[in-house]
């Protein structure tokens, strides 16, 4: 398997070496770094070209470092059910320069981009409906960004009591969750809490002149 991505990769950059600025191979899957401009050409042509047929849009996902001068990566999901082949393609920009939307080669696009608008504030030019699709309506700030403060935010909910909808403090109800005898650094214990309400079960007698 290693040997067939190495060669598509090689394939690829042989194809598009314009648009393709390196690849690589890790976790058993090829991941191919595309100039920002030219991401719509290699989805078309990873979706077109018959060593490829990667037609099927698993997802659109983004990441953010914000050490880096352009801290956003937008990544590409890409399965090709023909050739029973996966494709990771990333995409680097910033909080002001726009990607090239996806729409246009692959409809199921929309909403992807629209989620990655909504909690990183990556921005898709020429998106045909790029509007928040997870936050409340009037939410400020982009909540999967590193540096989105935990606190100061409001989040919005219909109180079934009250009959409205009603505005509350955000709160993180994570820290009051303990899984402590499942972390991977102590290790699994042998007896669980909860364990210890097991009756043990009676010895059984022996049978008398058995072997």
């Amino acid at each position: 398997m290693d040997l067939a991505l190495k060669d598509l990769g090689d394939y690829l950059v042989g194809e598009l070496p314009d648009e393709i600025l390196g690849s690589e191979l890790a976790f058993d899957q090829l991941t191919i770094k595309v100039r920002r401009e030219a991401v719509a050409k290699v989805l078309t042509f990873l979706r077109d070209d018959v060593n490829c047929q990667f037609k099927l849009l698993v997802d659109i996902c983004g990441a953010d470092y914000p050490a880096r001068e352009q801290r956003f990566e937008v990544v590409y999901n890409l399965l090709s059910l023909t050739h029973n082949n996966r494709i990771r393609v990333k995409v680097a920009t910033d909080e002001q320069t726009p990607v090239p939307s996806a729409t246009g080669v692959f409809s199921a696009a929309n909403w992807f981009e629209r989620e990655a608008w909504d909690l990183f504030g990556i921005y898709f030019s020429d998106h045909p409906d790029l509007r928040r699709i997870l936050t409340d309506y009037g939410f400020e700030g982009h909540p999967l960004r590193k540096d989105f403060p935990l606190t100061g935010y409001v989040e919005v909910r219909y109180d079934d009591e009250q009959k409205r909808v009603v505005y509350e403090p955000v709160k993180l109800t994570q820290e009051f969750r303990s899984f402590d005898f499942l972390s991977p650094w102590e290790g699994v214990q042998q007896v669980l809490p909860g364990d210890e309400k097991a009756e043990e079960a009676p010895p059984q007698p022996k049978p008398e002149g058995g072997a």
